[in-house]
């Protein structure tokens, strides 16, 4: 192979170095024969069969020939996307070995044999573990001591065997420590069947319940659970009550979410003394409370739901402490008696600040720990109870990524916490918050090894052209040239207020090694730079988040971080929408595009109640049932957006179950591009046919795909023929 690889290069060289001296420009050349992907032309794409559908509102009609796609159970859509898929094999032919041989790369970093950090709850250490060879994991406890003997709860491995994806989740045990509640997903639609585990016995009880979240939530009885159960549109929208060894079908109903744009879930609060019901869309929620002794008690509500009023709420002592942003855009914390817990009780704890957002806060006997972010980073703040110095915790590092992890108990001054940056791999620490002293319990191991000091990061800040400053993270290999040479892909999401931290990742070492610079664009829409940051980026002003990374690209390029010709761009679901915006809105600045499950049908689907998330969202996207949402949102739309043009080179998956993004939207807008894109350059669509929006369940299988968009983006970078 190393040999075969070194022949093609070198044969390659022989044809860009005569091309210099005939009539075609080197530039011209160079694109069409770095990559061999330009090779297959002569591979005929399939045509997807125009069936023109008027789509009309506002006095507006938009004609959809490609809304036939929209039918999983039609055969002819299924033949489509494997044609799709068989055209895709083809075009990639030549890149089967390279693919290959990333997908050991990426697996070969990966620790086969492998355990979590042990965390302590209710007198049990829990922790997870992985067997070389075994795609699942293993889930498993120790009774009081990590010296005692292992109890294995599930072993996925023997689970999964008859499925080709499954998925398990919502694990939960009971108060006495007997029975064990999970939830499994063997069709990839987020939709789990609950089931329970005597973990005495080893039984599992034929009792199960259907169509759930997964999640069971016991009462302190330890025979009461309570769960959330799905609508047709997936929409979580009941809770229910259910006596364990009763009939699945004797399930209580105990409270019906009727608002459509809201939706429900049940938990339990940290001190174990209530069960929690919430309601929420994305500007309001509402909770209500019930004593865990008193399962068939009624619940009572913490505050009553109003219109852009959001709180959040656990319960320590006397009293409810509640994160808010009454009268605070980046929230505060507040707290509350137990029995008057409305907002005209609410007490302030914590100030609300500019400049600061009050992302969480955990609870525990002596401490308030806070997550905040600040200029964009997350900082953990240690605060004591009784009124002495507060203080953040110090990591050593500029840009990074810190977060409360797995913190069960109350009467500890231990904090669980875990610490990554774009050069770090992912890092477990205890904390004393007494000490401030950091005990590094496992740092994620990279096999083969790892040195940090190979990489360079960087924290830079681009100019949008509204002025705003814009933060970007940065990773690239020292050896990498800054020089204006180097191939670099952007990443981003920009949506939902979601942050994209500046994390390790093993699998990116692929690109990273073989002289991609990698970086984050921290745009407008995520909650990045605090709250104003996610409103400045939604809704009316939805388009800055696609500017804005359009202004990150320039930047990146004249900073010479990038070549001009070497700009690659890769998101995925709301990132996969931006894909198809940038795309539309600057086609000739990016030389390849990965878009993974793309929300890029966004009218037609916004005016489409029955599909999965679409009235809870109209306070992200806006309702085009309203004039002045349904032109702004179609003014973007990257389906409707679609013109006779040339694009760049694209790359774009979906999975046929996926719950979130109907795999539709990415198969009808690969067909329109086909119809109307004036290039030649490559256009194909990856439909994974028994996966939904996550993709493989097993711990390798999904980075064959990672591996197919890596070989994707080295080829067009000329890359694919480097070892």
């Amino acid at each position: 192979m190393r040999t075969y690889t070194k022949f093609l290069f070198f044969a390659l060289a022989t044809l860009l170095l005569a091309a210099c001296s005939s009539n075609e420009t080197a530039e011209t050349k160079t694109e069409k024969e770095t990559s061999m992907l330009y090779q297959k032309t002569d591979i005929q794409p399939p045509v997807a069969a125009k069936k023109p559908k008027e789509l009309s509102m506002h006095g507006d009609t938009r004609i959809d020939n490609y809304y036939w796609l929209n039918d999983r159970e039609d055969q002819e859509v299924l033949d489509y996307l494997t044609a799709e898929n068989t055209y895709k094999d083809s075009m990639m032919s030549h890149l089967k070995d390279l693919q290959e041989d990333l997908f050991q790369e990426i697996k070969g970093r990966i620790k086969e044999n492998d355990m979590s950090v042990p965390y302590l709850s209710n007198g049990y250490y829990y922790y997870v573990r992985y067997e070389e060879g075994k795609e699942y994991p293993i889930y498993c406890r120790k009774p009081e001591s990590l010296d005692n003997d292992e109890e294995v709860m599930l072993d996925v491995n023997v689970m999964a065997e008859p499925y080709p994806y499954y998925q398990v989740g919502g694990m939960s045990v009971s108060p006495d420590n007997k029975i064990l509640s999970f939830g499994v997903d063997t069709l990839s639609r987020r939709i789990y069947t609950i089931h329970f585990k005597n973990l005495e016995t080893g039984e599992v009880y034929e009792q199960a319940v259907p169509q759930t979240t997964g999640r069971a939530v016991w009462a302190n009885d330890n025979k009461t659970v309570f769960f959330s159960k799905k609508d047709e549109a997936l929409r979580s929208f009941k809770i229910f009550s259910y006596n364990l060894g009763d009939n699945p079908d004797n399930i209580n109903e105990i409270w019906h979410e009727q608002d459509e744009t809201f939706s429900t879930y049940v938990w339990k609060t940290k001190s174990k003394d209530y069960i929690m019901i919430s309601s929420f869309q994305t500007v309001s929620t509402e909770h209500r409370y019930l004593d865990a002794n008193d399962p068939t008690g009624s619940f009572k509500t913490i505050q009553a739901r109003e219109r852009h009023l959001e709180y959040g709420v656990d319960h320590f002592g006397d009293h409810w402490y509640i994160r808010t942003n009454m009268d605070a855009q980046n929230f505060r914390l507040m707290k509350a008696p137990l029995e008057a817990p409305g907002k005209e009780n609410w007490e302030e704890v914590i100030a609300h600040r500019k400049d600061v957002l009050l992302e969480g806060f955990e609870i525990f006997s002596d401490h308030l720990v806070l997550s905040e972010r600040i200029q964009g980073i997350t900082q953990l703040r240690i605060r004591p109870w009784d009124g002495s110095e507060e203080h953040y915790i110090d990591f050593g590092e500029e840009a990074f990524n810190a977060y409360v992890s797995v913190n069960r108990e109350f009467d500890t001054d231990v904090l669980r916490v875990g610490f990554t940056s774009l050069k770090t791999p992912n890092s477990v620490y205890d904390y004393n918050m007494n000490t401030r002293k950091l005990d590094l319990k496992k740092q994620q191991e990279v096999v083969g090894g790892y040195s940090p000091e190979n990489y360079e990061t960087k924290r830079l800040y681009a100019t949008a052209r509204d002025g705003v400053k814009v933060p970007i993270s940065l990773v690239y290999h020292k050896d990498t040239p800054i020089d204006g040479s180097a191939p670099l892909l952007l990443y981003g999401y920009g949506s939902y207020g979601y942050s994209i931290d500046p994390s390790f990742s093993s699998v990116r070492l692929s690109l990273l090694d073989r002289g991609f610079v990698w970086a984050i664009a921290h745009i407008r829409g995520g909650e990045d730079m605090g709250r104003a940051w996610y409103e400045d980026g939604k809704l009316l002003n939805k388009k800055n988040t696609f500017t804005d990374f359009i202004d990150c690209g320039n930047y990146l390029v004249e900073e010479k971080y990038a070549a001009e010709d070497q700009l690659f761009a890769m998101g995925g679901s709301a990132g996969g929408l931006l894909m198809g915006a940038i795309v539309n809105m600057n086609p000739d600045m990016w030389k390849g595009i990965v878009a993974a499950v793309p929300f890029v049908d966004v009218v037609t689907t916004m005016l489409d109640e029955s599909i999965p998330l679409t009235t809870g969202e109209y306070d992200e996207w806006g309702n085009p049932n309203e004039e002045e949402y349904y032109n702004y949102i179609l003014s973007y739309s990257p389906y409707d957006q679609v013109e006779a043009r040339d694009y760049p080179a694209m790359m774009v998956t979906t999975g046929l179950h996926d719950s979130q993004v109907q795999y539709w939207e990415p198969a009808k807008w690969v067909a329109k591009l086909r119809e109307l894109k004036t290039d030649d350059n490559p256009l194909v669509l990856h439909t994974n046919m028994e996966t939904g929006h996550s993709g493989a369940s097993g711990r390798f299988e999904r980075y064959k795909e990672t591996a197919m968009e890596y070989a994707f983006l080295l080829d067009l970078a000329g890359k694919a023929l480097e070892n």
